[in-house]
């Protein structure tokens, strides 16, 4: 199979699915945080996604990448050694992909592990009100998966994630402020307006940005390899 054919063939795939799911171009260009022409692009069959882009893809079409890439006029026992390939390297991508969330659930478990030990240590102290631990533990554990994500460049979830630190930490001073010396400052929660606010107005001039640096490397990418 000739490199033309299989992005013909790939990218006839992607029109067809995102048709059957209702999905214009633009909109699947958002889910999978690429631009409309990058999406066109791939139904022309100019250019094709990267392996990670074809497991976005797959995931948000409700198919596997091998419906992504097979040839709708072959029988299905001929599956040509590209396929077989792709297959290959897309199961070490879910596999990688597995490994990950493995990782951010341990690692969640860990900040839920520590505020209960703390609990059960101040606790047993004698100490009033331990239970607050729980509260700080939920913005401790949004910093943690965070970290991760950006680390892995993994942006998809920032915008939530932070806006659960600004308001779990709110919570969390608000809590101890009540409970430890009854002094219930609700207005503390006004912080979390104009902090929401500004969550919203970064990512919203920041995802152009993302979605521009993404096609940039796409047709880069294409040129070096024609």
């Amino acid at each position: 199979m000739t490199d033309e054919r299989l992005k013909i063939q790939i990218g006839t795939n992607i029109s067809n699915l995102r048709k059957r799911q209702g999905l214009t171009q633009a909109g699947l260009a958002e889910k999978v945080n690429y631009s409309d022409k990058a999406v066109s692009k791939w139904e022309r069959g100019e250019s094709v996604p990267d392996i990670l882009t074809l497991v976005s893809l797959a995931e948000v079409l409700g198919v596997t990448v091998d419906d992504l890439l097979q040839d709708p006029d072959a029988l299905p026992e001929h599956t040509g050694a590209v396929q077989q390939a792709m297959d290959h390297v897309v199961q070490k991508t879910l596999k990688r992909k597995a490994n990950k969330r493995i990782i951010v659930y341990l690692s969640s478990l860990l900040v839920w592990f520590v505020a209960l030990f703390m609990y059960v240590v101040l606790s047993s102290a004698g100490i009033a009100k331990s239970w607050l631990a729980f509260f700080f533990a939920v913005p401790a554990d949004a910093i943690v998966v965070l970290s991760l994500r950006s680390a892995w460049r993994d942006f998809r979830s920032n915008q939530t994630l932070i806006s659960v630190i600004v308001w779990g930490c709110l919570l969390s001073v608000y809590m101890t402020l009540l409970v430890l010396w009854n002094v219930n400052v609700w207005r503390i929660f006004l912080l979390g307006i104009p902090g929401q606010l500004a969550i919203f107005l970064w990512f919203r001039m920041f995802r152009p940005v993302v979605g521009k640096e993404v096609k940039n490397e796409q047709e880069s990418t294409e040129t070096e390899n024609p």
